[in-house]
């Protein structure tokens, strides 16, 4: 096996875990902050890909329609955290794990539901970079683009969690929630905006998949998936750790269904996620 070749799987390895970190980030920050497992995030994805067909032919580039497809799933995360989550933070403990399953499920299937009767295609969207060779290695002009926007995203998440206002305010809420009222901070409308900023990460990493494959309604699940085992294996409160195990896994499917195929290398992600379960039972806990 040329090494040139390992190191082109390498790259396309990078790219797909980085759109891993991205879905499990969404996970992490919901559930870290509010205990609640968001099983309709993969359905955000999907919508703003769709989003952003849909005005492609109205706009003049493909990244004001991306721009588009961002805002349309920010506001119908908005709209869902005011309408639906707001019963179910007034719950507590076990309570509100289980009510925000049942919610965001209920919610994923007739979100999907719309997609399969509206829009029932996979999308691509058009970027139009061509592909660039470094030191003998070929990198496709998509990849180039998912590693660049993800990480530029990734490190302003890391940034505003570490040097804003609202950043420190919602790690607050993270470790202490009663200090964090004490500080004047409200939970509530911290828990508003990272279920925004979620649903926006997992929408970008959607429109970013879009570029290197057809993305339609069959995928939400799958994009829902993704994310819990990489926040799971990266530890569901732990960004960095999240992150970390978003650009281990795809390292690992990606080299997986170059040298055994598809089908194993997804049972290998399981097997990841499932032992590290056995190992850390309370990781969800």
């Amino acid at each position: 096996m040329a090494v040139i070749t390992l190191l082109e799987v390498a790259v396309d390895g990078v790219a797909r875990g980085l759109l891993f970190a991205l879905l499990g980030a969404g996970i992490t920050l919901v559930f870290g902050l509010g205990n609640v497992l968001n099983l309709s995030l993969g359905v955000f994805s999907v919508i703003a890909v769709v989003a952003g067909i849909v005005v492609l032919p109205m706009v003049p580039h493909t990244a004001l329609a991306a721009v588009v497809g961002v805002a349309a799933v920010a506001g119908l995360g908005l709209g869902v955290d005011r309408a639906l989550l707001s019963s179910v933070y007034r719950s507590e403990g076990e309570d509100r794990i289980l009510l925000g399953i049942f919610t965001t499920l209920g919610l994923a299937i007739f979100l999907d539901g719309l997609l399969y009767v509206y829009y029932p295609l996979g999308y691509s969207l058009p970027h139009g970079v061509p592909s660039q060779s470094v030191a003998g290695v070929s990198v496709r002009g998509s990849t180039l683009l998912v590693v660049a926007v993800a990480s530029v995203v990734l490190f302003a998440l890391f940034v505003f969690l570490r040097k804003t206002y609202l950043g420190k305010a919602t790690r607050t809420v993270f470790q202490d929630e009663t200090g964090a009222l004490l500080c004047g901070i409200n939970p509530r409308r911290i828990r508003t905006l990272i279920f925004v900023l979620s649903v926006v990460l997992a929408g970008i990493a959607g429109l970013l998949w879009s570029l290197q494959s057809a993305v339609g309604p069959g995928d939400a699940f799958e994009f829902t998936i993704f994310g819990i085992i990489v926040s799971i294996v990266g530890g569901v409160r732990n960004i960095e750790g999240t992150v970390a195990a978003g650009l281990l896994l795809g390292l690992v499917i990606t080299f997986g269904n170059y040298f055994i195929g598809a089908y194993v290398s997804m049972v290998i992600l399981f097997a990841v996620a499932v032992g590290v379960l056995v190992l850390r039972p309370n990781e969800i806990a």
